[in-house]
């Protein structure tokens, strides 16, 4: 709107008449860079492409290798920024330990303060007949 009021000012003054489809141009050129940013950010989120980014494997280190050595294994795993350096995390994982509690994954996951938010799943292995 403020390259619409120089536009209409300008031609109202000096009788420059090409000025409002110029700034019109450039009005939908800034329009569309912002657009695009929007849709590279968006995208990121929606395609789950933060699952490149280092905190991935921090979280993994951090659930795989806990006390029971091994004994837990992540099944499904999302990350999302939800801000500039916060993230929140979904996490499903499989156990031989039927004490371990979302409660003790979080402590573990709690190290890192860039994770602000987690959702945690526990399935208990199945046990084998001998």
């Amino acid at each position: 709107s403020v390259l619409a009021i120089i536009a209409l000012a300008g031609g109202w003054l000096y009788g420059w008449s090409w000025l409002d489809p110029v700034m019109g141009i450039v009005g939908a050129t800034l329009v569309a860079i912002w657009a695009r940013g929007l849709l590279v950010d968006t995208g990121k989120v929606l395609l789950d492409r933060e699952m490149d980014h280092p905190v991935v494997e921090e979280i993994r280190a951090a659930v795989e290798t806990g006390p029971d050595h091994g004994g837990t294994r992540i099944t499904d795993l999302h990350v999302w920024r939800v801000g500039k350096a916060a993230y929140s995390c979904a996490i499903s994982v499989m156990t031989h330990d039927p004490a371990l509690t979302p409660a003790q994954l979080r402590e573990r996951l709690s190290i890192h303060e860039e994770i602000v938010h987690t959702t945690i799943e526990i399935q208990l292995c199945p046990q084998r007949d001998a």
